[in-house]
């Protein structure tokens, strides 16, 4: 970055985080229209905290974040669109605006869970590779992550994206618990069988893979567990 930039308000740091991830996940409908734009940030899942924001508050927010330079109007659209520069504003790679873009929908995570809801941004070879990529971001000044200490509980430590200012950690304590207390039990069950699916889709295509390697004569190599 040329200059510190000011801290962003929670929905405009919602609306960074969408318009990154959606240019991964759905590049045939990015640049992103204000109706999909406002529908991503009130996904009801993969998303820390829930929100729900009208159109008109996800313009406001466009429009302070186009004077930070960090969104801009799509050219050759009858339909404004908008598109995200944080990868050149902030001087950051792609690895780690993945998981900076992972920080700002999700909230608080540990590394393992960084590298898992990631991996449709960037498939990161290990833990220890999304560690160094939030070191480098913690490193920086001024710092773009921080990590959390260990909660009571609690193996691994968390990370945490300073986009919005300093956090307090009781105060993120506070709200995963009662995000917690407050989901739906289907949604909890829905993520469970989605991560089961996922991993299971995984299985299926590594074995494919080892299977085709084979008969190539092709050996491949099994990556480390963490």
């Amino acid at each position: 970055m040329t200059q510190p930039l000011r801290e962003l308000t929670p929905l405009e740091a919602r609306v960074l985080g969408v318009l990154v991830e959606k240019q991964r996940t759905v590049p045939d409908t990015y640049p992103l229209s204000l109706n999909a734009l406002t529908a991503g940030c009130n996904q009801k899942t993969a998303r820390f905290p829930v929100m729900s924001a009208t159109e008109a508050e996800v313009l406001t927010a466009i429009d302070g974040l186009k004077r930070l330079s960090l969104v801009m109007d799509a050219s050759s659209s009858r339909v404004t669109r908008y598109e995200h520069n944080m990868n050149r504003v902030l001087g950051i790679p792609s690895q780690s605006a993945a998981l900076l873009t992972i920080l700002l929908l999700r909230g608080p995570q540990t590394a393992a869970e960084l590298r898992l809801n990631a991996a449709r941004l960037h498939g990161f070879a290990d833990n220890s590779s999304v560690e160094a990529f939030l070191e480098e971001l913690a490193a920086r000044t001024p710092a773009l992550v921080v990590k959390l200490p260990c909660a009571p509980g609690e193996r691994e430590n968390r990370w945490v994206h300073l986009m919005c200012g300093e956090v307090s950690i009781d105060e993120v304590a506070a709200a995963r618990e009662s995000a917690e207390r407050s989901a739906p039990s289907g949604e909890i069950e829905a993520l469970k069988a989605e991560q089961q699916r996922l991993g299971e889709e995984v299985a299926h295509l590594r074995a494919l893979v080892e299977r085709m390697a084979a008969e190539l004569g092709i050996p491949v190599e099994r990556p480390a567990r963490d």
